[in-house]
């Protein structure tokens, strides 16, 4: 992975919409079932919308039925970060672009094989990068 991103929280406002730097920037939480990417079923890659390093494939992505969208493992795994989330008096797997820290969601060990694995990330963190047809 290249060098780390890392911008003022004015720089950050400047490039992002106030809900994606609510979610990306201090770690909110949109809405189940409102988000524009948690019912997308198009071909291609899922990008960090703060800093566009390639998150995720709509190869593992899946319908959990909790209105954000999942998938059962990253594109790349280095450019996935994990760490333990306290907030709320709850144990949650926080998950984080690794490049430039923003805050994507959470994991859990309630997915799909062949992970187990449950990615819940919440569409304001990403951005879409469709396939071309052919």
């Amino acid at each position: 992975m290249s060098e780390k991103i890392t911008k003022t929280e004015s720089e950050w406002r400047k490039n992002l919409t106030e809900e994606q730097f609510q979610i990306c920037r201090k770690k909110g939480t949109e809405q189940a079932f409102s988000g524009k990417l948690w019912d997308c079923h198009d071909r291609g890659t899922y990008h960090c919308v703060c800093c566009d390093t390639p998150l995720f494939s709509s190869i593992t992505k899946f319908e959990s039925g909790t209105g954000w969208p999942s998938f059962y493992q990253p594109l790349i795994a280095e450019n996935v970060a994990t760490e333990q989330d306290t907030l709320f008096f709850m144990r949650r797997t926080e998950v984080l672009c690794s490049k430039c820290d923003s805050h994507l969601g959470h994991v859990f060990e309630d997915g799909p094989e062949p992970t187990g694995l449950r990615y819940c990330i919440n569409s304001a963190s990403l951005v879409m990068h469709k396939e071309k047809s052919s």
